[in-house]
């Protein structure tokens, strides 16, 4: 998977992407990640990016011709086999979900644009793909946004999970429905008057599988009712015909 970044701030996604489970997916080189500054691509002697909005308001606009330009370099740096879809962080854009994140990782390249100040010149959207956002919220910049798509993104790279069916069966994945996962639990049996389910002690995968799956359903209407306005109302989850081998995952 490609991805690419233009953002003011190189260091927090340069030190983001020697971490973790990104970090060891760049590492294998399951995943390549191309970081733009976006200060280089400015105008005169202080390499100004952004300027004062055309009729009047507060707050500093990141410019069409600055933003466009370091879009166009981080796509030839990056030199993907494919075309990457531009993508710029707003909290006008639509929502991100894990639907978007699976989208992603279909097409296997994309670029990040991240916002500062009062946001794009609003011509910056025809020379992209997608506008984006993490919630009804706003944040100074943008690049804390783009670090959580870049990690839901490449979690689901096959290879970068040591299990490779964590991200199958889980909350808001394509194989659970869009539905919120199923309890879990590890040792301890009991803690502090709290048991492990019995059903999930006696080790009949069946029996396991009907009532995780009666579980995940039960978690949805209680928590998130509009998850099955989308899935069907009776829908339920598929889950797999046998335990996964390994503890924990991603919910």
């Amino acid at each position: 998977m490609f991805v690419g970044v233009v953002t003011l701030f190189p260091e927090l996604i340069a030190a983001f992407g020697a971490t973790s489970l990104v970090g060891r997916a760049i590492e294998t080189k399951l995943v390549s990640l191309h970081v733009e500054d976006l200060r280089p691509h400015g105008l005169g002697r202080y390499k100004s990016v952004d300027d004062t909005p055309y009729g009047g308001g507060s707050g500093m606009v990141l410019r069409v011709d600055c933003v466009v330009a370091a879009l166009e370099a981080a796509e030839a740096a990056l030199a993907a086999p494919q075309r990457p879809l531009r993508i710029v962080m707003t909290p006008q854009g639509q929502p991100f979900t894990q639907r978007t994140a699976e989208r992603l990782r279909d097409h296997g390249a994309f670029l990040l644009a991240c916002g500062r100040y009062e946001g794009f010149d609003d011509r910056v959207r025809s020379f992209v793909d997608l506008e984006i956002s993490i919630g009804d919220f706003v944040m100074a910049g943008g690049e804390v946004a783009a670090m959580a798509i870049i990690e839901a993104v490449a979690r689901l790279v096959p290879g970068v999970l040591g299990n490779q069916e964590s991200p199958q069966v889980e909350s808001f994945s394509s194989a659970n429905r869009g539905l919120l996962e199923f309890p879990q639990f590890t040792r301890p049996q009991e803690f502090r008057g709290l048991e492990v389910p019995e059903v999930l002690r006696r080790g009949h995968h069946a029996e396991v599988n009907r009532w995780r799956a009666e579980q995940a359903l039960q978690r949805t209407r209680e928590r998130r009712p509009d998850l099955l306005v989308a899935a069907g109302t009776e829908a339920a989850p598929r889950v797999p015909s046998e335990p996964p081998d390994s503890r924990g995952s991603g919910s």
